[in-house]
């Protein structure tokens, strides 16, 4: 009865002393970038940000849609394409898409992958 009764006591103890001390008071979370712009410029924004949405979607499609053509010559002629437009040559594609304005189109004949990169 005195082990269980001094347990106790020692860890109300315990337990007490645990609360005491200073507390630190959590750093007031940042806003994002969107929550800083002015509301007098929010259709300017909506509109920037509309046209990187477009650019990056049509970067998306045409790098998934060359990469698909390049994986179907492979699969028939056994082989990468040299460079782009021995798809055009071949009959795999119309022509050669054009990369969205300060990009380029980057083909790598050892892989077959294709990537939309910054035009320098």
């Amino acid at each position: 009865m005195k082990v269980r009764l001094l347990l106790l006591l020692s860890v109300a103890a315990l337990g007490a002393g645990a609360g005491c001390g200073k507390r630190e008071t959590p750093a007031a979370p940042t806003q994002p970038e969107a929550a800083k712009s002015n509301p007098l410029t929010a259709p300017a924004d909506y509109v920037g940000a509309v046209g990187s949405a477009l650019k990056h979607s049509a970067k998306v499609v045409d790098t998934v849609s060359l990469n698909q053509t390049i994986q179907q010559f492979h699969a028939l002629e056994e082989r990468y394409p040299s460079n782009l437009n021995e798809l055009v040559t071949m009959k795999y594609l119309p022509s050669v898409p054009t990369a969205p304005t300060g990009m380029k189109i980057q083909y790598d004949p050892r892989s077959g992958r294709v990537q939309i990169v910054r035009a320098p």
